[in-house]
């Protein structure tokens, strides 16, 4: 008998955390742009399908980077209309990446309502992702949001290295704070702080939330995004909820790292995600039964076990 079938994890709340989370989920891109075998595209659209079945209502589906710098996704505009549909009968949200001008005409060719941009806090992964400083990156930016504000369409943008950064080290605070700052006056709706590498912890975690307040950018329109090179993922989300973030980046069955930082391994995953904010009485709205058969099912697919321990637990796999 499963874990979930005897009641565990057994529901306890702690004080001052959000009643309900939105999982933002990665995997269909973020995930499947770090695997060095191309995934069939009906494969990823049944895998965008599923993870929507088990109750996901924020699934990034793809990216409109150049093929030559992400080749496993340049089936982007064969993918997109193969899911499309979800956002029309089920209310899914498809957010897709767009890295200029040319990436968001692309995605609204298509009819994409939700866009993502990807930033950095340091000029080193600027240079290596966007082959830009930070301002120029910035620059490059502004028409990308300025047109799809005007077309009404959601903007998030990524802040990549915001904890640490592997050519460069500790990432000062007022220079996150900075490109966050330039970013939601710029017309974003939501920023995602990301820990590209894995090497925040959860004091440094409150202290970047609380300088973000304190320099006018509220709480309501960041998300997280950890990576789990050292374990740190879940306690830094705890801390992230605990500051009164509700929006949690997460990768189905942990899938992803970072093709440009090396040392980046996977994302959160979705399933230990869930686990711990079951357990902690905060809804997700997701089945975790139904998001851990969909792991195992792309995982065979990938033709390797999922990294995430949940995975693991609950199909008996090792």
């Amino acid at each position: 008998m499963s874990t979930p079938e005897l009641g565990l994890p057994m529901v306890v709340p702690a004080p001052d955390l959000p009643a309900r989370v939105r999982i933002y989920e990665v995997g269909a891109r973020d995930g499947l742009q770090n695997e060095k075998a191309t995934v069939p595209t009906e494969v990823k659209a049944e895998f965008v399908r599923r993870l929507a079945d088990s109750g996901l209502t924020t699934i990034e589906a793809t990216s409109f980077v150049h093929p030559k710098w992400v080749p496993q996704l340049a089936d982007a505009e064969q993918l997109f209309p193969l899911v499309s549909d979800l956002g029309r009968s089920s209310g899914v949200h498809l957010p897709v990446l767009v890295p200029n001008e040319r990436g968001l005409d692309r995605a609204l060719a298509l009819g994409a309502r939700h866009v993502a941009l990807f930033a950095s806090a340091t000029e080193s992964f600027a240079k290596a992702n966007l082959n830009r400083t930070v301002d120029e990156s910035l620059a490059m930016f502004e028409p990308v949001v300025s047109r799809a504000k005007a077309d009404k369409v959601h903007v998030r943008s990524y802040i990549s290295m915001c904890f640490g950064d592997p050519w460069e080290g500790p990432v000062p605070i007022h220079q996150v704070v900075r490109v966050c700052k330039t970013l939601m006056d710029m017309g974003c709706d939501e920023l995602s702080l990301g820990d590209t590498i894995g090497v925040a912890t959860p004091g440094h975690v409150q202290t970047l939330l609380a300088e973000l307040n304190e320099e006018g950018v509220p709480t309501s329109v960041l998300g997280v995004h950890f990576h789990d090179t050292y374990g740190q993922a879940l306690a830094n989300t705890l801390a992230a909820l605990q500051h009164g973030v509700t929006t949690v980046d997460a990768s189905a069955g942990g899938l992803g790292g970072c093709p440009y930082a090396k040392s980046a391994t996977g994302n959160l995953a979705t399933e230990d995600l869930v686990w711990m904010l079951q357990g902690l009485g905060i809804d997700t709205g997701v089945d975790l039964a139904r998001l851990t058969a969909t792991s195992v099912w792309m995982a065979e697919r990938l033709g390797r076990p999922s990294p995430s321990r949940t995975v693991k637990a609950l199909s008996h796999k090792e």
